[in-house]
């Protein structure tokens, strides 16, 4: 019987000094490996410390601060595109918050980071990261409480945010079945966990997994999520509950900018000019640095520490990189093509030239009226039923026309074309007034002036209604080298207050006086605009 056991006692130790043998050796492994480290890319050794190094987004910053820096903070969406620094202002605000004394985050609040388009879930329950699931002892590894048949919580993402920030990057891309626990999660502030194994009247199961399972794992935290997705894309359920911020695109001398302090950081220096050529070809902070650190490793490849303009059209070349559209007013008097404004998806600002011709019709009937670079139906869905209609764009051009036809212009003796040149599809009635006074320079050869752009649909009575996006449009114009902008009354602001370019406009015959007078030195208010009958008699037009 002493020999038996003295057999299994020997057997025991040799089977446990296997896995702590197999484990020294492999910490060992892990150990040499955590010993090798690479030098950071360049866009991480640029990564933002401070609000300073965020580039452009003033603006956001403050507002994210208004949200999440006092003593109620809010959730919050922030939307922009990719290598704007969406994240690290995130996490900026959270340590200001840290600092001040009326807010609610403590001095260790957690900022939790997690990619919605990698929170995948199993539909039975036993694995989600973001919410939070149970380990029922019927799974492999359910360990010694499992072998008791307990079941044992597993804390998701919004758990270990507790008391802290939530970010949730890509949150348009999170799973409809994961968004709604999240909204679920986010009304309670708790998570409710549930499990066929568990038994309240069980008194094997410990205290603590009672507590869980009768209040809730605690899930009190701040989401803030980014994407680089519309507002109309993101769920309504989801955004009635957050506060909306909006990151701006990058401008070319912002990524120059960023170009600039990247080369910089790794020790070169730039030949005149370099830092702009980048710019007209980044489209965010991120391209700006993978530009800046291909070509730092060309001229280290031929031992310079100076970065030439050819290194980087090497790149670019290589690369596929794409320039940026840069349009300038070009100034001067023009017939028959302006400047409109337009806001892209990001929130962008954009200058839209705009041409038109007219030519005397042929035959009978009313002459042909043409729009192209415009989208030229929709759809609009309403639930479970979809319409197709008429963009809102070729309506605009139908309203220009009724508009020159209660100007007693002959509208339907002409064949106008209007056009939009530049590849990029239009859509929405803002252009209204541009598309209307670039046909009425066009049947008349009245002169505009090239260094103005404008904004503002057109009514049918001559009246210049509001629109969206008008003060990324102003300073997109602005940034062209606009002298004067014009937009709907209603749609002044006052950050507008002191800058005599932006002018607001009531009609369209109003507008159309700025646009005949040299800018910025057209009257406070704007004489009453020549009959175009009186034009139609012989009178000509009147020249500024």
């Amino acid at each position: 019987m002493g020999a038996y056991f003295a057999r299994q006692l020997r057997r025991q130790k040799f089977s446990e000094s296997g896995p702590r043998q197999d484990s020294r050796q492999e910490m060992e492994k892990l150990r040499r490996m955590r010993a090798v480290h690479l030098n950071l890319p360049l866009n991480e050794q640029v990564r933002p410390k401070a609000f300073s190094d965020i580039v452009g987004q003033e603006e956001g910053i403050a507002a994210l601060k208004a949200v999440l820096c006092g003593p109620n903070p809010q959730h919050v969406i922030i939307y922009g595109p990719p290598g704007v620094g969406k994240t690290c202002a995130a996490r900026l605000v959270l340590e200001e918050a840290k600092r001040r004394g009326d807010s609610p985050f403590a001095a260790d609040a957690p900022f939790i980071e997690m990619d919605a388009t990698c929170a995948r879930f199993d539909e039975r329950a036993i694995a989600d990261p973001l919410i939070g699931s149970v380990h029922d002892p019927i799974y492999q590894g359910a360990g010694p409480l499992g072998v008791q048949g307990v079941p044992q919580p597993k804390p998701g993402a919004v758990t270990r945010a507790h008391g802290g920030v939530l970010f949730l990057d890509e949150i348009g891309e999170l799973h409809p079945m994961q968004m709604n626990k999240l909204l679920k999660v986010l009304e309670d502030r708790k998570v409710m966990l549930e499990s066929a194994y568990y038994s309240e009247n069980d008194r094997s199961v410990p205290r603590h997994i009672h507590d869980i399972f009768r209040n809730g794992l605690p899930a009190d935290f701040r989401l803030v999520g980014a994407t680089t997705r519309s507002p109309e894309d993101i769920s309504p359920a989801l955004r009635s509950r957050c506060m909306e911020i909006f990151f701006r695109p990058l401008s070319a001398a912002q990524t120059a900018q960023i170009a600039r302090n990247c080369a910089l950081s790794a020790g070169f220096q730039m030949e005149k000019g370099v830092d702009v050529y980048i710019g007209s070809y980044s489209a965010g902070g991120r391209d700006a640095a993978n530009l800046v650190q291909v070509a730092c490793g060309i001229a280290r490849g031929e031992k310079r520490n100076t970065i030439l303009i050819r290194d980087v059209e090497y790149v670019i070349r290589t690369g596929a990189y794409a320039k940026r559209p840069d349009r300038r007013l070009p100034g001067g008097a023009l017939v028959g093509k302006v400047f409109g404004l337009a806001v892209s998806g990001g929130g962008q600002g954009l200058v839209l030239p705009i041409e038109a011709v007219a030519f005397p019709k042929e035959g009978n009937g009313p002459g042909c009226w043409q729009a192209t670079g415009i989208v030229d139906s929709e759809q609009m869905n309403y639930g479970a039923k979809t319409v197709t209609r008429r963009s809102t764009a070729s309506g605009a051009l139908e309203n220009v026309r009724s508009v020159m036809r209660g100007m007693g212009l002959d509208a339907d003796g002409y064949d106008v074309h209007l056009d939009f040149p530049g590849g990029m599809p239009v859509d929405g009635p803002s252009a209204g007034m541009a598309m209307g006074a670039a046909v009425y320079s066009a049947l008349t050869g009245v002169h505009l002036s090239g260094s103005m752009a404008m904004t503002g649909e057109l009514g049918l009575d001559g009246s210049v209604l509001p629109v969206g996006g008008v003060p990324a449009k102003v300073e997109a114009a602005l940034d062209a080298g606009a002298e004067l902008v014009l937009i709907p009354r209603e749609n002044w602001q006052q950050r507008f207050e002191g800058d005599p370019r932006v002018r607001v406009v009531d009609s369209f015959a109003q507008g159309l006086e700025w646009l005949r007078a040299p800018a910025l030195q057209a009257p406070e208010a704007p004489a009453a605009l020549p009959s175009p009958a009186a034009l139609a008699a012989g009178d000509g037009p009147v020249s500024v």
